[in-house]
């Protein structure tokens, strides 16, 4: 999943960004209120982590001019401003949840795996397609009750058609939310991850649609 992390206090950015990272996300990092809103209105994203308190345009700013282009990408603020009024505020202006720092790295996670869900429709930890289930807290992936071991590429590969179970998802798409901006990304590998997945679930686990690219297929 990718995730935009947009925090201008150096040291935080990066314990979120490595937080993320240990979770199987693709974060990137943007330290600035104009930078923020234009990759967040200029890229997908699958979530948004937003401190309020930016440099050259505020959090709250950014927020507004996300939600005026109709992005519905699910919002965190972090924001040191606790008091209720600026909560409100944050919320009013289309966050979908709000942290105080100073907070822990596990709650940031936890908050951001339960608006992944939301986003895609599911409101328990474990989404069950068919006879694939993914357990969002564990990491682990279920073959008609039984675990699959899975790369770590393999899964995040999983983990985006799990969530997106109801689209078809082009290779271009698949390399943005499983590749950081700065890999050497390479769409032609989406072809070999996919083939490793279905020789180790099923061969119809993920069918090919011709022209337009791949769609879960777990019944």
């Amino acid at each position: 999943m990718k995730i935009l992390v947009v925090e201008d206090e150096p040291r935080l950015g990066e314990q979120i960004i490595e937080a993320l990272e240990n979770t199987g996300w693709v974060p990137e990092l943007a330290q600035d209120g104009i930078d923020a809103l234009y990759r967040a209105t200029s890229e997908e994203w699958d979530a948004i982590v937003m401190d309020l308190g930016l440099p050259k345009l505020d959090g709250l700013t950014v927020l507004k001019g996300i939600r005026d282009e109709n992005i519905n990408t699910p919002v965190v603020i972090l924001s040191a401003r606790d008091t209720l009024t600026q909560r409100v505020e944050g919320l009013n202006a289309g966050a979908d949840d709000y942290l105080t720092k100073p907070f822990e790295m596990v709650e940031l996670t936890a908050r951001l795996r339960a608006q992944l869900r939301r986003a895609s429709g599911n409101a328990s930890p474990v989404i069950q397609v068919g006879n694939l289930a993914l357990d969002t807290r564990t990491s682990k992936v279920m073959w008609q009750g039984q675990a699959i071991n899975l790369t770590a590429l393999e899964y995040k590969v999983v983990a985006y058609f799990m969530h997106n179970s109801d689209k078809v998802i082009s290779r271009t798409e698949l390399v943005e939310h499983i590749y950081k901006q700065d890999f050497d990304r390479d769409s032609n590998t989406i072809e070999v991850f996919i083939g490793r997945i279905r020789k180790k679930i099923a061969p119809n686990v993920i069918k090919t649609v011709r022209g337009l690219g791949y769609q879960l297929n777990a019944e």
